[in-house]
């Protein structure tokens, strides 16, 4: 297997193909060869790859959620208009109709302000996801490439500085020396470089969830006690506008 399959085939995001980096990774495969661990900073990264899993279930979760949400709309609208009809022209059952036509229609309406609530709610959920934590963890990857590169040409120094010294050994050794110190210099800025992501990154989660966390408890609530002023004063307190009716925008449904 030539050197760049064993790369790609380990699945290592490494970019230098050279031999040091190929030994290195199979024999970190095979659990033979000295890594560098910072236990700090794995648990760290670990604990976002396990957040992030875990905010992928409700991402999905609460998109079903729009999804049955516009079809309870749906059905509600149909069923307010068969009502309304059916009031016109059944005069011994006009007033029952009626009102039961209202009632469906001011469900609809709180219903669509739940929606916009939600879809809200799952939009800021999605650009965390995809975007935010998604951004940390390519920072992640590169460093952890960095941490092989930097294992790898830190091996190959120390079995050259071991084997005989001849005038050929040193220039072999004065390049790999080189060689060693710029990927450890490219190591120590990548990992600075997560600790920092991920710092920013988990004050950015708690901001944006304590708003999200709040703004979905409180239109559910107000929702399923009827509470229409509530339910509308959520949305202001969050700044989140509603289609108007007839705009010939996609539906909540179809922006997901």
């Amino acid at each position: 297997m030539k050197p760049a399959l064993c790369l790609v085939a380990m699945g290592a995001l490494v970019t230098d193909s050279s031999p040091q980096c190929t030994k290195q990774l199979l024999s970190e495969r095979f659990g033979r060869g000295s890594r560098t661990v910072d236990l700090e900073l794995e648990l760290q990264i670990e604990l976002l790859r396990e957040t992030k899993r875990k905010y992928e279930s409700v991402l999905q979760l609460g998109r079903a959620l729009t999804a049955h949400l516009y079809s309870l709309l749906q059905t509600q609208h149909a069923l307010g208009d068969a009502f309304a009809d059916l009031s016109q022209k059944s005069p011994e059952l006009q007033e029952e109709f009626g009102y039961n036509a209202e009632t469906q229609k001011l469900l609809c309406k709180n219903g669509e302000t739940l929606l916009g609530a939600v879809n809200f709610f799952v939009s800021s959920i999605n650009t965390l996801v995809t975007k935010t934590m998604e951004d940390t963890l390519m920072t992640v990857k590169q460093y952890e490439a960095a941490r092989l590169e930097y294992d790898a040409y830190r091996t190959d120094l120390e079995e050259l500085s071991l084997g005989p010294r001849d005038a050929g050994t040193r220039g072999r050794l004065e390049s790999a020396q080189a060689t060693f110190q710029a990927h450890r210099d490219k190591y120590e800025k990548l990992r600075g470089d997560v600790a920092i992501k991920l710092k920013f990154l988990e004050e950015n989660k708690i901001k944006v969830m304590h708003k999200q966390l709040l703004l979905f408890h409180n239109a559910v609530s107000a929702y399923f006690a009827g509470n229409q002023k509530q339910l509308e004063q959520t949305l202001q307190q969050f700044n989140i506008k509603l289609r108007p009716p007839g705009a010939e925008k996609p539906s909540w449904l179809e922006e997901q």
